[in-house]
């Protein structure tokens, strides 16, 4: 399949929907796996939205000790203000008594730096719009 191909295009659109962020088409056979299976057809799937399947992979990967795709997750979840701050830090808390206290505070401590990094790429954003006003 190819960037034209319709399953291709459903694929990268539910990724742009899925992380806030367009996709590129990239070569190889994983990327159009990535592309063509699991968000064309696994993430569009009806009976459960874009939310309902990023807290359940959030539990699954915590209780994998895979931070750093929970990291991305988070800062999807963010960045389409499916999530917020406080229910990232209560999600964590949850997942200490069922995925073991280690990996939820791992993900406690990966939510705060994840919001600190949006915060500060926010600030930055605006000064930056504020000197192209001033210019």
């Amino acid at each position: 399949m190819n960037a034209s191909d319709p399953v291709r295009q459903r694929g990268l659109a539910k990724m742009a929907e899925v992380y806030g962020t367009e996709f590129q088409e990239y070569p190889g056979v994983h990327f159009a796996m990535t592309a063509d299976h699991l968000f064309a057809n696994v993430w569009s799937r009806p009976g459960l939205t874009v939310r309902d399947r990023r807290l359940l992979l959030l539990g699954a990967l915590t209780a994998q000790g895979s931070m750093d795709t929970a990291g991305i997750q988070i800062g999807a979840a963010l960045r389409n203000e499916e999530l917020t701050e406080e229910q990232l830090h209560e999600i964590a808390l949850f997942l200490c008594h069922y995925v073991g206290w280690p990996n939820g505070t791992k993900l406690d401590l990966l939510v705060g730096t994840i919001v600190a990094q949006q915060k500060k790429a926010a600030r930055a954003e605006r000064a930056a719009a504020d000197q192209s006003d001033n210019a």
